[in-house]
């Protein structure tokens, strides 16, 4: 699968309607963003399973406030609608591949039950 791109508009559906998105926040203008594309390229086509979306934080400006993206490339991954890795800079392959596998091997019930968590400590927080 090649990358697809990602809006306001379509960005909360992709991400909570796929199991594994990893998403690409980029700028045409960004030179580590160019050389980063190749490699995000060929990784979307050889994990079909997995949806790798591209937002183009100059086109797309409110969605990249609203992800506090501050530095690009910033690569998100989700899994199940969660957010399981951030981080800013240009992966290398190998990278890449260890990320995805990772990210596979995650034990979502897990995950969901730490998330759970913090929300309801966070809501009790603020009582």
């Amino acid at each position: 699968m090649s990358t697809v791109t990602l809006t306001a508009d379509s960005f909360q559906d992709t991400v909570t309607d796929n199991d594994i998105v990893m998403v690409d926040f980029w700028a045409e203008w960004c030179g580590p963003c160019k050389s980063f594309a190749p490699v995000y390229e060929a990784t979307s086509e050889s994990n079909p399973d997995i949806v790798f979306g591209k937002v183009d934080t100059e086109a797309e400006q409110a969605l990249a406030g609203a992800a506090g993206i501050q530095s690009i490339p910033t690569l998100m991954v989700f899994r199940e609608g969660v957010m399981v890795f951030r981080q800013s800079g240009a992966l290398p392959q190998q990278a890449m591949d260890q990320l995805i596998s990772q990210v596979r091997e995650l034990d979502m019930e897990d995950v969901h039950a730490k998330v759970a968590e913090a929300e309801a400590e966070a809501a009790q927080a603020s009582q």
